[in-house]
């Protein structure tokens, strides 16, 4: 290998073809074909990424975090009657998981029974759960 055949990895070396100027009338591109045609470079290659990519549907959160869901009959199972419920304490009895190494958002659904009061802290809760939570003697 000697200098004059290494080549620039740099695109600005390339010529730039089919602008008119001092090439003449097909600037070097031929006279017919698919690449003497204007606009025959091909589609630009993040258009492809972007068509692949799939539509996403449906409700998605304002914040883009889904919340961690806990049923009222899994508080149930996993608590004593007068226990705090946070998602520090949901972490520790299994019913959610870290996310990232951050705790997430924790939603309390009113699946099930209820019959412990419970203290409720740093958790949205759904309509049909505070009723359940409240009959029960629970607090937020």
């Amino acid at each position: 290998m000697q200098l004059h055949d290494l080549k620039s990895k740099d695109k600005k070396d390339k010529k730039r073809v089919g602008r008119g100027g001092a090439r003449g009338t097909y600037c070097g591109r031929g006279v017919k074909g698919q690449k003497a045609r204007a606009g025959s470079g091909g589609e630009p290659i993040i258009r492809r990424f972007i068509k692949r990519y799939p539509k996403l549907r449906g409700y998605r959160t304002k914040d883009g975090k889904k919340s961690a869901v806990v049923n009222v009959v899994n508080l149930e199972n996993a608590f004593d009657d007068g226990d705090e419920v946070t998602p520090e304490s949901l972490v520790r009895k299994g019913l959610i998981r870290r996310r990232d190494g951050k705790l997430p958002p924790v939603k309390i659904l009113g699946e099930g029974k209820l019959e412990k009061s419970l203290t409720i802290k740093n958790c949205k809760v759904s309509k049909t759960a505070k009723e359940k939570i409240k009959k029960a003697g629970g607090d937020f």
